[in-house]
């Protein structure tokens, strides 16, 4: 059974930081890339960063560029989101997600944990 589980969430003031974790069982962890999402009250989950299965290559949404970090430790099958200078546009639940490439299209992750919240207060 694949399982990935969410953590880090909470209430941060506008330009702060925050790290999120996602930790995966059940799976080959360094075979899968792996996708941070978010959705907001009314929105749609919309992209927001991607890592390659060994962590060589990522891909980040513009809205994000400059301010988020996505990295992974395969050996403790967890990949990280650190969240700087933090607005409140990006409150949100965020995700993760493992996929089998590289890819900003949601329909592409198989594999997706239940969420963490994030609210930034101005």
């Amino acid at each position: 059974q694949v399982q990935l589980v969410e953590s880090g969430g909470g209430l941060v003031q506008a330009g702060g930081s925050l790290r999120l974790s996602c930790a995966a069982s059940g799976l080959t962890f360094s075979r899968y890339a792996m996708g941070w999402f978010r959705q907001a009250p009314g929105k749609e989950r919309e992209f927001v960063a991607t890592i390659s299965g060994s962590g060589g290559t990522t891909s980040d949404a513009d809205s994000v560029k400059g301010r988020f970090t996505i990295y992974r430790d395969n050996a403790k099958n967890t990949v990280y989101l650190q969240m700087n200078n933090l607005k409140p546009e990006d409150t949100a639940v965020y995700y993760c997600a493992a996929s089998p490439w590289m890819t900003v299209m949601r329909n592409q992750y198989a594999y997706w944990g239940q969420g963490t919240q994030v609210t930034v207060s101005s």
